[in-house]
């Protein structure tokens, strides 16, 4: 889930900090600039984890300020392919499940990556999976017809259990601007994140947790039967 980049770059460190530790003041300058901040092809910023080299302080023509070069290795928050999280479930929709890991909201479940077959009931605005023989096929409307106690439900702020099938960054920052036959096009705002995970939930063991802790109660209590006979 997290990892270590190592980042260059130049700190500016303001004179009223020059009474401290060097190290001390570059870092937090350096978790003020990166910190909660997606960087493209590599994450999400957590914090500084060290400095592994930094330059002497130099004053620029018109300021004040000591400015080092700066090599340092960031914690990032990138989850490899496969790595299995928990999150909470924030919305759901037709299109599939948002989850949140708390400091980080833009992991999404397909309804493709739900474990099937299943359905978006818009009463409850919640999808749930019905457990049925494999020779079992229902259609989207035969399961919304289905009574309610039978349904597995996802519901919102339940913690479930996914595995990662891919990423995404999203470059938002506008190129030149377009002219049309001397008319200045106005471009259209796209408001998409900059970085997105893509979870899956269709294997044995994954979905809410209470799914499987509820099996692993049963699956004891007929051990114990057995035991007992």
């Amino acid at each position: 889930m997290f990892n270590l980049a190592i980042l260059k770059d130049t700190v500016a460190v303001h004179p009223s900090d020059f009474g401290g530790p060097p190290e001390q003041a570059i870092t937090a300058e350096l978790n003020k600039k990166y910190a909660n901040r997606i960087l493209h092809d590599v994450g999400l910023c957590i914090c500084v984890f060290d400095l592994t080299e930094a330059g002497e302080g130099k004053v620029r023509y018109g300021d004040g300020f000591l400015w080092y070069k700066v090599i340092f290795r960031m914690v990032i928050f990138r989850p490899f392919q496969s790595e299995v999280l928990l999150a909470k479930v924030m919305s759901s929709d037709q299109n599939g499940i948002r989850l949140s890991l708390d400091f980080f909201d833009d992991i999404y479940v397909p309804v493709h990556y739900l474990p099937h077959p299943n359905a978006f009931d818009p009463n409850e605005r919640a999808h749930f999976w019905l457990p049925t023989d494999a020779e079992t096929e229902l259609k989207p409307h035969e399961l919304l017809d289905t009574p309610t106690a039978e349904r597995m439900w996802i519901d919102k702020g339940e913690v479930v259990r996914v595995r990662v099938e891919s990423d995404e960054f999203y470059d938002d920052e506008p190129g030149p601007v377009k002219m049309a036959e001397g008319v200045q096009v106005v471009r259209e705002v796209q408001s998409r994140a900059p970085f997105t995970i893509v979870c899956s939930m269709a294997e044995q063991g994954l979905g809410p947790t209470s799914w499987w802790n509820a099996a692993q109660v049963e699956g004891g209590e007929d051990d114990g039967a057995m035991d007992e006979g």
